[in-house]
């Protein structure tokens, strides 16, 4: 009885980009007796067979799900995350809908928005994808959230560590692969409304798509609507910079904001060969809290301010984010070709009342090209193109990538932080996944890389003399000098995966890097969301990182247990060095902060434990846990900032059985536990740990012939009053959300 092998190829349902980490190949080679030639799709986006297959004697069939032939096939800490799992705990946007996962947390900025933490890692640390193309706006900011629409997301892949010889530079902490839905399997017309309101801060919105399907072509489109006031805190209260700030009915003043997204494709399903146009847009507007930017706490018109809780007066900002993306693949024999184009534009305005700060002039003169409340502007536009052809053969799975991006980023306003820069780069990489027997699977992979960044040079509006009118040529200074830097990068990644039956073991060792981005070699100017005045430093190198990653999964019947530790080294991490330098040239007296380099080791682990007590009830273990540790620099012994502290869920969730009109009902809360982070670098504080409970419901409900889909959630049930150590308010104390009561509609049709 002969052993053949059976592969599973599903990349195209997973929108390329990243369709190597879940290219499921390689099931269980000595359980499956059957063998196929794949050379087409079917209307689900799977190859089908142009040929007779052969007909052979079936020893066993396994069938396994997507995430766990993921686990099982990559060498890498990945998680899957699917539409249930993102429905049940949305919140405010997408990365808070993530932070129930281990090794996941989240800078916030308010209710509104929010960046995603991966190990401690954020910022340009951590890439976010969208559906195949690296997503570029303005992301090296605390308070610049994430222009995604979180109703089109369908299924997140979570990379959890290194991911360049992948994905380039960026990827050195870690991947967010968010991908929207499947194209219709069927031909005729459909889509789904989804309602929402919050009680914490007012939140009503909702999203509604629609699609058509007609032999092998296809449309959809989506709009998303959503409107939120300022959200409230457990306090009445807040000290900003020492200033006692009191809180109308405990609304953190001018918080509130709106958001319009909208998205088209349309796309062509052949037989070999398919073809997707999207093309969307997503527009916010939000309020920054009125009492921590710019103005002195002192200074905020109260009254207007506490008018109305839904009124977005200044400071606050507005961003555009659009995006064309087209997708194509081919295939011809055991060849899979992908070519990705993307273009995007961010568009970004801060708007401020004007404040002079050191020698700027007191009264904003008339003939400036930029009105006198714009304090700042960024225009990026990205063009970007990945190249990949995956080969199957018998014991290889081969991929061989290509892939290239160029932006321009200008500048406006009367605010000056960072330069306009141009910037390009280039890479190749190659993977292959060589299954040496059934159980044993080892990966190689090799990637080059080549970055060029032109800064261009900025001078100041105004002369730095006290008398204006006496001012020379001379006296306005530069901020930025015009400069070039080149940047090379080879970096490797080995991996081994040992399935034996319901246990996973693997581990992965590889290198990673990252370009230093415009901020960290040029800024030159007052960050006034943080009162300190920031400076780049144009020799930077790149960032280099050697990581170990280990993982084990075992699932034995009513148990499944997941542990999955890493150590990091950083030869060179780069941060912001707090200095007792003083700038009193444009910030009166805020401190300086300089952008350094560093030797850093971070270790650390997530643990989940999942039993299944009986078939409606369920408990569950999710813990991490990440430290840090400057091994060279001013701040040597301490460690990095934003470091999360270690955190636990522990979860109970019933599942009744379906009847009454009630389809897939659930019930479930989380007890969280945070503990204290006291592993801090200065200036940051101690950050006590807290305790929070959680609740969730659903379930399916019919009426009129008709299904809806209801969840309900109350998150922080007892409006427990804490910090998160994670967030962008906690540099000024200022509590996280207090109760909030969340309820979804959703219907498909």
């Amino acid at each position: 009885m002969s052993v053949t092998r059976l592969t599973f190829f599903i990349s195209v349902l997973f929108l390329p980009g990243a369709s190597e980490a879940i290219s499921l190949m390689g099931a269980s080679a000595n359980r499956i007796s059957t063998t196929f030639q794949f050379s087409s799709f079917d209307s689900l986006g799977q190859y089908v067979s142009d040929t007779t297959p052969e007909i052979q004697e079936l020893e066993e069939v396994v069938v396994m799900d997507q995430a766990e032939m993921i686990r099982r096939e990559e060498s890498n800490s990945i998680q899957m995350v699917r539409q249930n799992f993102i429905r049940e705990n949305r919140s405010g946007s997408l990365m808070k809908s993530l932070e129930r996962i281990p090794g996941i947390s989240m800078i916030g900025i308010g209710s509104g928005a929010s960046k995603p933490l991966i190990r401690g890692l954020g910022f340009n640390q951590v890439m976010v994808v969208e559906n195949g193309i690296k997503h570029e706006g303005q992301q090296w900011g605390a308070d610049h959230g994430l222009e995604v629409d979180q109703f089109a997301a369908d299924q997140i892949m979570i990379i959890k560590g290194p991911a360049s010889f992948k994905y380039g530079s960026d990827a050195i902490g870690g991947v967010i692969d968010i991908r929207e839905k499947l194209p219709p399997s069927e031909d005729g017309i459909g889509g789904s409304i989804e309602l929402g309101a919050r009680s914490n801060n007012a939140w009503f919105g909702g999203s509604a798509n629609l699609f058509y399907r007609k032999n092998n072509w296809f449309a959809e489109g989506r709009l998303t609507m959503a409107d939120y006031g300022d959200f409230k805190v457990p306090t009445d209260s807040v000290f900003v910079y020492d200033f006692g700030v009191a809180l109308h009915e405990g609304q953190v003043r001018n918080s509130a904001g709106n958001e319009l997204d909208f998205s088209g494709r349309v796309g062509y399903l052949g037989k070999n060969f398919r073809n997707t146009l999207r093309v969307s847009r997503v527009s916010t507007k939000a309020g920054f809290f009125a009492n921590a930017h710019g103005l002195e706490p002192r200074q905020v018109d109260t009254e207007l301010h506490d008018r109305s809780s839904r009124d977005i007066l200044l400071p606050f900002q507005e961003v555009t984010h659009t995006k064309v993306i087209n997708k194509s693949s081919y295939v011809a024999g055991n060849n899979f070709f992908q070519l990705d184009l993307g273009y995007q534009r961010n568009d970004r305005k801060e708007w401020s009342q004007y404040v002079n700060h050191g020698y700027m002039p007191a009264i904003y003169p008339s003939e400036m090209l930029y009105p006198s409340d714009l304090e700042r502007a960024f225009d990026k536009e990205v063009f970007s193109v990945n190249l990949k052809d995956e080969l199957f053969l018998d014991s290889h799975e081969l991929a061989f990538g290509a892939s290239g991006e160029y932006q321009h980023n200008d500048i406006g306003g009367w605010g000056f932080l960072i330069p306009a820069f141009q910037q390009y780069s280039y890479g190749f990489y190659v993977l292959d996944k060589f299954k040496l027997t059934p159980l044993w699977q080892l990966t190689a992979a090799l990637r080059y890389d080549h970055s060029q960044i032109h800064v261009e040079e900025y001078q100041d509006w105004f002369p730095s003399v006290e008398d204006a009118s006496q001012a020379n040529a001379d006296d306005y200074l530069y901020r930025a000098v015009d400069f070039q830097r080149e940047f090379n990068s080879l970096v490797w990644s080995v991996g081994v995966n040992y399935t034996p039956g319901d246990l996973i073991l693997k581990g992965n060792l590889g290198t990673s890097f990252r370009m230093p981005i415009a901020k960290e070699l040029a800024a030159n100017g007052v960050n006034y969301h943080y009162f300190r005045y920031e400076r780049g430093n144009a020799d930077l190198n790149p960032e280099q990182s050697l990581q170990l990653d280990l993982g084990a999964e075992l699932k034995k019947e009513k148990w499944l247990l997941s542990f999955s530790p890493f150590i990091n080294y950083f030869s060179n991490y780069i941060y912001l060095n707090p200095t007792a330098e003083m700038d009193v040239l444009y910030g009166a007296g805020n401190q300086v902060f300089n952008y350094t380099e560093a030797e850093v080791l971070r270790y650390g682990a997530e643990l989940s434990v999942l039993h299944q007590l009986t078939e409606q009830l369920s408990f569950e273990f999710l813990g991490e846990f990440v430290y840090s540790e400057q091994m060279s620099g001013d701040k040597q012994g301490f460690t990095l900032p934003f470091s999360p502290p270690p955190s636990g869920i522990i979860n109970a969730t019933y599942k009744p059985l379906s009847k009454g009109g009630f389809s897939n009902p659930y019930f479930a809360v989380d007890f969280r536990m945070t503990a204290e982070q006291a592993n801090i670098v200065p200036p940051e504080t101690v950050t006590p740990g807290y305790q929070l409970v959680n609740l969730r419901a659903g379930s399916g409900i019919s009426l009129l012939g008709q299904e809806i889909q209801v969840d309900a959630q109350v998150q922080n049930l007892f409006n427990t009053r804490y910090l998160n150590h994670t967030s962008f308010y906690r540099l000024i104390n200022l509590p996280e959300a207090g109760r909030n009561i969340t309820l979804s509609l959703n219907y498909n049709f």
